[in-house]
């Protein structure tokens, strides 16, 4: 099946009604913001970002030293950036899926898939011993083929996830559409150690834990500037100053405080949409009983899922880079991208033809060449950062903080070994060349998916360089 782009009515008068405020954040139950930091202060560690990354960080931190001193500063509201705005899928793979890793980091693959399950495990059972009312659930996810070059892909990824310690399944045609109703599904391959949250209430959940332990959180503080004075880092904020002994630096796709990171991130932004609760006749028609995470196989792929109210999250295809890794909020609405998604999604589900859609929303993505995070010190070890997750980092940003907390001990450890930790992406070249080679290559996967996966010249030369743009 190839997706048409151009909505018709039916897509059209779906959006037409959507509320912009991500599904997750539209909650009666959401925390009332912190206050502001307004005097300057000092601690042992300083946490920039209250996403899960900088969440983990913190909270990991206590309980490994009870009576560290940690703050916690926010630029905005907890789970308002990426941790409230994405679809909530927890996968256990930390190298953006297990051909990534082998392709980048073939002698360590069987430790990065172990060590991916752990976190995963290891983040299941944190939820649960912390109470996180976050509707957490192994359910599985299904990766589909909707046109027949995708087939033989997925039966490679099968076969070398299996060999390195996953345990996925192939499914015939005539499987997958008795598990899920859609024609437009030829093949599928299922993994059954995905999870699929509400990640606004997990970050919500982690926020309540690190309060509980001791945590200093300051939200609507951004940080304007760090600077090394000698033994300790110095925090700029609007009304304050913070000095710490350490800094973690957590701050995703918004524009980085250290300079060396700016040339390793660019942020897209993707969009979601999601319908009203389905009746009890539409899920029937749709079978989908297991309630499973669903993507496709494209270069342009979607991602869905249901709900825990009854409905449909339906998102990704586009990946939006705006000129100079511009961030701002107006790009959170992208009327085109939500007629593409609607359109896409009655032609994977023409039976909930009359569905209608409540809310749309984007958000930015921190993708970097490697599509996996990478970590780095800074003001002599003082500083560590994680970035560059390029969309799975609801499970992942568990690692990402243990890793910095690794580098900021100064200790070798496991983590601090790995070849995935101590070397970086390969950086994105400056402006203009930055816009007109993303441009260039979101064309040429668009084209690819069109001509049966075919790569050209541009995207084979990206492929042998290792460099990449994904979200």
């Amino acid at each position: 099946m190839f997706f048409t782009d151009t909505p018709g009515p039916v897509a059209i008068n779906a959006i037409r009604d959507i509320s912009h405020m991500p599904v997750w954040l539209d909650d009666p139950d959401r925390p009332s913001a912190t206050s502001p930091l307004e005097s300057d202060i000092s601690c042992a560690l300083l946490v920039i970002g209250g996403g899960f990354s900088g969440l983990w960080t913190a909270l990991l931190a206590k309980r490994a030293k009870p009576s560290l001193d940690i703050v916690l500063v926010d630029a905005g509201r907890i789970a308002d950036a990426a941790s409230g705005r994405n679809g909530g899928f927890v996968s256990h793979s930390l190298t953006h899926g297990i051909r990534n890793g082998a392709d980048r980091w073939p002698s360590e693959l069987d430790q990065l898939v172990r060590l991916g399950h752990e976190n995963l495990e290891d983040l299941g059972r944190d939820v649960a011993s912390l109470g996180i009312d976050c509707d957490f659930t192994v359910a599985g996810e299904f990766v589909v083929a909707v046109q027949d070059h995708q087939i033989d892909e997925l039966r490679d990824t099968a076969r070398l996830a299996n060999a390195h310690g996953d345990t996925v399944q192939e499914m015939s045609g005539e499987h997958i559409r008795a598990e899920v109703h859609s024609q437009s599904y030829l093949f599928a391959i299922a993994d059954p150690d995905v999870a699929l949250v509400n990640p606004a209430r997990l970050a919500w959940g982690l926020l309540e834990a690190c309060q509980e332990a001791g945590v200093r959180i300051f939200e609507h503080t951004p940080v304007l500037d760090l600077a090394d004075v000698g033994k300790r880092v110095m925090a700029a904020t609007e009304h304050a100053s913070i000095t710490a002994r350490q800094v973690a630096v957590a701050t995703n796709a918004f524009p980085p405080l250290l300079r060396k990171m700016a040339k390793y991130i660019v942020p897209v932004y993707d969009y979601v949409l999601a319908t009203e609760p389905l009746t009890t006749a539409q899920w029937d028609s749709l079978g989908w009983n297991g309630r499973q995470g669903i993507s496709d196989a494209g270069n342009q792929f979607h991602y869905y899922r249901p709900t825990p109210d009854g409905r449909i999250l339906w998102g990704g295809y586009d990946a939006v880079y705006h000129r100079n890794s511009g961030v701002d909020p107006e790009f959170e609405v992208d009327h085109e991208a939500f007629g593409r998604l609607s359109e896409h999604f009655f032609q994977t589900f023409p039976a909930l033809e009359g569905t209608q859609f409540s809310h749309g929303w984007g958000g930015a993505i921190d993708t970097c060449s490697r599509f996996a995070p990478f970590w780095g010190r800074a003001h002599g070890g003082k500083t560590a950062f994680v970035a560059g997750y390029t969309g799975l980092g609801v499970g992942s940003s568990r690692f990402g903080a243990r890793v910095m907390l690794d580098l900021l001990s100064g200790d070798t450890t496991e983590l601090t070994e790995l070849a995935m930790v101590r070397t970086k992406p390969l950086p994105f070249p400056p402006e203009p060349f930055r816009s007109m080679g993303i441009n260039w290559t979101t064309k040429s996967l668009h084209s690819a998916d069109l001509h049966d996966g075919r790569r050209n010249l541009w995207l084979r030369t990206l492929d042998r360089v290792g460099l990449g743009f994904d979200s």
